[in-house]
């Protein structure tokens, strides 16, 4: 088992992560009867996205003998309607500019076929930026 999700009223829950024992909030958010206090769980799944692409690249930058460390996604969820479902998940990277434009294709491929990438529906469009000025 990965983790257990315990639903805590209020239209809360906290997930906790078994191996480690990290856990974190979700809420509803306010445009749909919440607190929007933390994370709501369509946060977390764009949110996860942009995660998975840096950590996809963080894996190959150290096959790459290159550094990644303090670059960012900045992540924007669009929600739609009938049915309420995330339409578009905006990713805007911030990396190092000290990168080689080989390395800086292989990276971007790498970030563009994470496995959350992949997981995805094809119906949520994506869109993805990179920006090599760390």
């Amino acid at each position: 088992m990965t983790s257990k999700v315990t639903y805590l009223g209020n239209l809360r829950t906290n997930s906790e992560h078994l191996r480690s024992g990290d856990s974190f909030i979700t809420d509803a958010p306010i445009d749909n009867n919440g607190l929007g206090e933390a994370f709501s769980p369509t946060d977390t799944v764009a949110t996860g996205l942009a995660s998975c692409m840096l950590t996809t690249m963080g894996i190959k930058a150290r096959s790459l003998e290159t550094d990644l460390t303090n670059a960012t996604a900045e992540v924007t969820k669009h929600m739609a309607a009938d049915p309420r479902r995330i339409s578009k998940i905006e990713v805007s990277m911030r990396l190092p500019s000290g990168i080689s434009e080989k390395n800086r294709k292989i990276l971007e491929h790498t970030a563009n076929t994470c496995p959350v990438i992949y997981s995805i529906h094809p119906n949520i469009e994506k869109e993805i930026s990179f920006h090599w000025t760390l």
